[in-house]
């Protein structure tokens, strides 16, 4: 039993892992890509009609990628270059996400009298590192998304922290001038790491319907992505933080999903389980008191500033 919680629990964390990494990327340029709620949606939606009609997983998985990416477009077109406030403008762009899934969802297939359904991706045992018992069972007999984020967790930090790419990316977060001065386009940087969160959050989004669910509904996403959010928060911006902070929600969202499973309502109230995760995201917030805040989070930056 244990074993099989844990392993729910690093699948669960997959969307999550992708989420709060992507949003570490963009949140260091100084972005906070506060629209990765629609995104998320965004990215189930695709993924779920890309896989329904071709009958490929790997199809919804591509538009769910591209969808993603659209919507980052959009946020990141309307707070860099016409220098909106990224908050309101990631508010509504999650309130447009919900609205316009439904409404593409319906103008698509009507109003279907029984769930449309697909077969979501199977979990894929690594020969040899499969049979291992207890890590095989809980690392590598998992689906190909939640490998994928085997690769990235690593990528990730040796792009952020080794690379040239990674140091003109957080120092667009801490000193723009600097970089603005070196010719390198503030703008243009920012730009591209929203981009890269929006593929990124699209994909997890795709987990969501096409690697878990087998199914769309308008209301799956329920917060998760709001949840990848603060990880990044909490991880204080670096994917190593994040992904203890993932594993945590991971094993709280799989805990949930188990009790329910079991019966556990007869002893609390079914709501409590589903709260867990949310729960755990106030008090871990309200009880973190040192955040290395990239100095320019937020802030749209122009050559007059």
């Amino acid at each position: 039993m244990v074993v099989s919680l844990l392993a729910r629990a690093l699948m669960m964390s997959t969307p999550l892992l992708l989420g709060s990494i992507s949003e570490v990327i963009a949140e260091r340029s100084g972005m906070m890509v506060t629209a990765i709620e629609g995104i998320f949606l965004m990215g189930a939606w695709g993924g779920f009609v890309g896989a329904y009609l071709t009958g490929s997983s790997f199809a919804g998985i591509l538009l769910a990628m591209v969808c993603g990416l659209l919507m980052a477009g959009v946020y990141g077109f309307i707070t860099i270059h016409l220098r909106q406030h990224q908050v309101v403008t990631g508010t509504a762009l999650n309130i447009l996400a919900a609205g316009l899934c439904t409404y593409l969802q319906r103008v698509l297939f009507g109003v279907p009298v029984s769930p449309l359904k697909i077969s979501p991706l199977p979990k894929l045992a690594i020969p040899l590192l499969g049979d291992i018992p207890v890590i095989g069972e809980i690392f590598f007999r998992q689906n190909i998304l939640t490998y994928l984020v085997y690769l990235i967790i690593p990528l990730s930090y040796f792009l952020l922290f080794k690379t040239s790419i990674g140091l003109t990316i957080r120092s667009t977060g801490e000193n723009p001038e600097a970089v603005d001065v070196a010719g390198i386009s503030v703008n243009k940087v920012r730009f591209l790491t929203v981009l890269a969160a929006g593929i990124m959050g699209g994909l997890a989004g795709a987990f969501y319907s096409v690697g878990y669910l087998g199914m769309f509904t308008s209301g799956m996403i329920g917060g998760r992505g709001w949840i990848a959010f603060a990880i990044c928060f909490l991880g204080n911006w670096n994917p190593k933080g994040a992904v203890i902070g993932t594993l945590a929600f991971g094993f709280t969202e799989a805990l949930a999903i188990y009790m329910q499973t079991v019966g556990g309502g007869s002893y609390f109230p079914n709501e409590l389980f589903i709260a867990l995760p949310y729960i755990l995201t106030i008090v871990l917030t309200v009880a973190r008191r040192n955040f290395n805040v990239p100095a320019q989070l937020g802030t749209p930056y122009s050559k007059e500033n």
